[in-house]
C-alpha cells in the first residue's frame, strides 16, 4: 500500500505536466529527493508522459482552457462515482479469473494511458494559456500593490517620491549592492520595503520561475540600502532623464515595467559591465512572461500587458534608449535623452 498521501500524489502529477508554482516546486523537489517511493512515482509519470515533450503548443480561443476546465468540474463527481464502483467490481472478482483478466486490464490501462497522452496534447497547451493568463493578471495586481504604496509615500512626503538620484556617469546596474554609493536603480522601489509601504513579495512576478519572494519583516529590511540580490526584483524601473527638471511620477507615463531581458545576466559584484547589443536581444520581450511580453505600469495607477516591448506614437523601445542600436555598448551608465525617451532597467 502506497504510503504517499493524496495531497502527495497530486503534487507529483502537478509537478510532472509542469504545472506547479515556484513555492509548489520547492515541496515537490525536495519530496522526490527525500522519498523513494515519490521519486519512482515521478519517474513513472514522467515517463509515461514523455511523448508530450515534443509538441509544440498552437493558438487556441482565448475561452477554450475555461470552458475545458468547466466541462471536467462538472463531470468530477460523475467520474468518482465510476471509478469507485469499477474498484468495487474488480475487488469482488474471484481468484480464478484474475490471471485473465490482468491482461485485459492491461490493455484497457495502454488504452487509458494513450487516450491521456491524446487528451493532454489538446488540454496542456490550453492550460498553459491559462496559466500565462492568470500570471499576467497577478502582475498587473502586484503592480497595483506597489503603485498604492508609493501613493501613499508620496502623499507622506509633500509629493516627494522616493529619490536616489542617479548622476550622469554613475552606474546604475548593480542591483543588490550595499554600499552607500547609489548603484542601483532599484534603490527607490527598495525604500517602499524599508518603510514597510510595499510587501516585499510584490517584487516578484509570479510568472517568473527562478525569482524568490523575499521573506523579510521591516525591522530586517532596515539592514540593506537595497534588494539583497537580483531575484528579489523582477521589475525595472523607469531611468530617467538627468537633464530635464524634477518629474512626478503620477500621471499618464510609464513608470515600471516587467524585467528588462537585456541585463538578465548582469552581475552586480561586477567592477564594470560590457553589453553588446545583437539582434536577438533588441527584439527579446521580458523573461518574467516567458518571452510573450511585459506589464507596464503607469502613472495613473493602470497597468497594462504589452506583447511588443514599443509603445506611444513614436513605438519607443522601452529597454533601449533611443541612441542604441544593435551593436551598441551598454556599460551600465547610460541615461535617456529626453524625458520622451523611455528606458526601463535594469
Amino acid at each position: 500500500m502506497s504510503s504517499l498521501t493524496n495531497e502527495q500524489k497530486t503534487l507529483l502529477f502537478e509537478h510532472a505536466l509542469g504545472l506547479t508554482c515556484d513555492t509548489r516546486i520547492d515541496h515537490a523537489e525536495t519530496l522526490i529527493s527525500t522519498n523513494k517511493e515519490a521519486a519512482q512515482v515521478y519517474r513513472t509519470l514522467r515517463s509515461t508522459l514523455s511523448p508530450l515533450d515534443s509538441l509544440e503548443p498552437e493558438p487556441c480561443p482565448d475561452d477554450l482552457a475555461e470552458r475545458t476546465i468547466s466541462r471536467l468540474t462538472s463531470h468530477a463527481q460523475e467520474a468518482h462515482g465510476h471509478l469507485e464502483r469499477l474498484l468495487a467490481s474488480e475487488q469482488s472478482r474471484t481468484v480464478e479469473t484474475v490471471k485473465l483478466r490482468s491482461w485485459r486490464n492491461f490493455g484497457e490501462m495502454a488504452a487509458i494511458a494513450a487516450a491521456i497522452v491524446l487528451v493532454a496534447s489538446v488540454l496542456i497547451p490550453s492550460l498553459s494559456i491559462a496559466r500565462q493568463r492568470y500570471w499576467v493578471q497577478q502582475c498587473q495586481k502586484q503592480m497595483g500593490s506597489i503603485f498604492s504604496g508609493l501613493s501613499s509615500y508620496i502623499s507622506d512626503h509633500d509629493g516627494q517620491a522616493p529619490c536616489a538620484s542617479i548622476e550622469p556617469g554613475t552606474y546604475w546596474y548593480k542591483v543588490g549592492y550595499q554600499g552607500e554609493e547609489n548603484l542601483s536603480s532599484t534603490r527607490p522601489m527598495w525604500m517602499l520595503v524599508k518603510l514597510n509601504y510595499a510587501k516585499p513579495t510584490d517584487f516578484v512576478c509570479p510568472g517568473r520561475s527562478d525569482g524568490r519572494a523575499l521573506q523579510i519583516n521591516t525591522a530586517q529590511a532596515r539592514n540593506y540600502c537595497d534588494f539583497p540580490a537580483r531575484r528579489y526584483v523582477t521589475y525595472s524601473p523607469r531611468i530617467r532623464c538627468t537633464q530635464s527638471g524634477k518629474i512626478s511620477p503620477l500621471g499618464p507615463e510609464p513608470l515600471l515595467s516587467d524585467s528588462n531581458p537585456i541585463f538578465e545576466d548582469v552581475n552586480a559584484k561586477s567592477s564594470r559591465q560590457f553589453i553588446r547589443l545583437s539582434d536577438d536581444l533588441m527584439k527579446a520581450n521580458s523573461r518574467n512572461h516567458r518571452g510573450h511580453g511585459q506589464n507596464i505600469l503607469s502613472g495613473d495607477g493602470s497597468a497594462q500587458f504589452s506583447k511588443v516591448r514599443f509603445i506611444g506614437s513614436k513605438k519607443d523601445d522601452i529597454f533601449t534608449t533611443q541612441t542604441m542600436s544593435q551593436s551598441s555598448t551598454i556599460e551600465g551608465y547610460e541615461t535617456p535623452a529626453s524625458d520622451s525617451d523611455f528606458f526601463f532597467a535594469p
